[in-house]
């Protein structure tokens, strides 16, 4: 649950992640909010269910789900040969698990750009580029490793197998993510070697003022290539969006309609952050907290369970389960029991975003 924010200097990734800290600062009282170094830090996943819910039990506090956003400066052109500090920051990079990757969408001779003209596209090449180059390095020196161990070990054998095709194949200037291979080699190479180039990529288009009602040409051009690569495009000013920190919730409001947006732009980061990384959310609601926990898509509910606490999953017996839209229409638990729409759900239950849970278990 870590996003990595990358981008050439002066593309408004830095204000962007400024804006995204502020804002949680600006409501610590309502947010959990933790700067863990400087250029890290948490923020709440917006989540309108959790207010809704906490109206009808009305809780001593609301625990958002976070996410963690980091700040990675000084990409540049020969990152992965070290320039700019690069190494430092593509190892950063690795620690990430989805790229927010900034660019600049807008005209303004008053904010210089390293390779002096707007081009959100060879600006993405550049630094998509350097990640590529950051694997092809790493997978040489594993290379080299496992030709060492390959003369006594079958294993390192048909590692390095795999790990050859897939170099010829990073050579051609494609990423690990697009690279066709089921075997058990390969599952162990991704994830012991936490490639760049495997990772979900999100683009994030800063635009002036006027590219908010309309997309500008910059946009569109971005648009169509994240489209061809089936990633996503968040449209937001930079500039606006730090402007809106120290607005009241109905002041904010007004200003997104009057932009003709009903959330804004770091609201969609996070949201689209939380998507792209397969994450759902189900919620426990009692007097002490209503609360939102973050589990992937697709695992049962002895082991969603467990985020709560270990000993939750180890002695699992049933989860009392009301979907989130019952809980709501039913004014609560105990109207969801006599409607009939609390249930009773087993080990290999599946557990379904908005889920409203309670679980039994042994000690």
């Amino acid at each position: 649950m870590k996003v990595g924010i990358v981008g050439l200097p002066n593309v408004g990734k830095s204000t962007t992640f400024n804006a995204l800290t502020k804002t949680q600062n600006a409501n610590a009282q309502n947010f959990p909010f933790c700067t863990i170094e400087p250029n890290s830090a948490i923020v709440p996943v917006p989540d309108k269910r959790l207010d809704e819910l906490a109206k009808i039990v009305n809780p001593n506090k609301i625990q958002y789900s976070t996410i963690e956003f980091v700040d990675i400066a000084g990409l540049v052109k020969g990152a992965s040969k070290g320039e700019g500090l690069g190494n430092q920051f593509l190892a950063n990079i690795r620690e990430t698990s989805l790229i927010l990757h900034m660019v600049r969408c807008f005209d303004d001779d008053n904010v210089i750009h390293v390779e002096n003209s707007v081009d959100p596209i060879r600006d993405i090449e550049i630094i998509e580029q350097e990640l590529l180059y950051a694997d092809i390095q790493q997978l040489e020196k594993r290379m080299e490793k496992l030709q060492r161990q390959a003369k006594g070990s079958k294993d390192a054998q048909k590692e390095l197998e795999v790990a050859k095709e897939l170099y010829e194949f990073l050579l051609e200037g494609e990423p690990v993510s697009s690279f066709q291979n089921d075997s058990e080699e390969f599952a162990r190479l991704k994830r012991e070697m936490n490639f760049l180039t495997d990772k979900e990529i999100m683009y994030g288009a800063n635009v002036d003022e006027d590219g908010l009602a309309e997309d500008n040409e910059y946009v569109k051009k971005l648009k169509e290539y994240a489209k061809a690569k089936n990633r996503e495009v968040v449209k937001l000013c930079a500039k606006l969006e730090e402007e809106m920190i120290d607005m009241s919730d109905e002041e904010k409001k007004e200003f997104l309609a009057d932009m003709g947006a009903d959330e804004s732009g770091l609201e969609q980061i996070i949201k689209k952050s939380f998507h792209k990384l397969n994450l759902i959310n189900y919620f426990t609601a009692g007097k002490v907290e209503v609360r939102s926990w973050t589990i992937q898509k697709g695992w049962n509910a002895p082991k969603a369970a467990g985020v709560i606490h270990g000993d939750f999953e180890k002695g699992f017996i049933k989860a009392e389960v009301i979907s989130y839209d019952d809980f709501i229409k039913y004014g609560g638990e105990q109207g969801a029991k006599e409607a009939g729409k609390l249930r009773l759900e087993g080990k290999d239950y599946i557990v379904q975003d908005g889920d409203v849970m309670h679980f039994r278990f042994n000690v």
